[in-house]
């Protein structure tokens, strides 16, 4: 009997560059290594053009975008619409995760204006962290449904 192995993906892990925190990235890093995945990680404060650099050298299967500081759902936001005008990466599955606006908690419209912008998935601080190693066998292609993960 073949027993089926989970397919592992190539992951670049950033945050948004207006955020300053190490400890979400060390602990997502490991997580995903954990399950298989080869992770690419950014670090703190990555500007936007050095995500948009890294996608095009790196080649991932999935960007995962994680924010501690309270601004991902404006500067994720704008980071995501650079991704998907660029005709060369617009491709990437995007995720993004964490405190995702300055008064906790997903705010009203949160999640419905960061996948409209071009995420495939959300996930907000109170989402479980092994919900990101389901996404990420749960994204393909771009074709997929997007996801709000609560």
């Amino acid at each position: 009997m073949s027993t089926l192995v989970p397919p592992h993906r190539r992951v670049l892990l950033t945050t948004v560059s207006s955020d300053s925190h190490t400890w979400n990235l060390v602990f997502l890093q490991l997580l995903l290594e954990e399950a298989g995945h080869q992770v690419l990680n950014l670090g703190p404060c990555a500007p936007d053009d050095l995500i948009l650099a890294s996608i095009r050298t790196y080649r991932p299967d999935v960007l995962v975008v994680s924010t501690v500081n309270g601004h991902g759902r404006m500067d994720g936001a704008r980071l995501v619409r650079r991704i998907r005008a660029d005709p060369s990466i617009r491709y990437v599955p995007a995720v993004i995760g964490g405190r995702l606006g300055i008064h906790g908690g997903a705010e009203a419209g949160t999640v419905t204006e960061l996948l409209g912008a071009g995420f495939d998935a959300v996930c907000n601080e109170r989402t479980d962290p092994r919900t990101l190693t389901n996404l990420l066998l749960e994204l393909g292609t771009k074709a997929e449904p997007k996801k709000g993960v609560a």
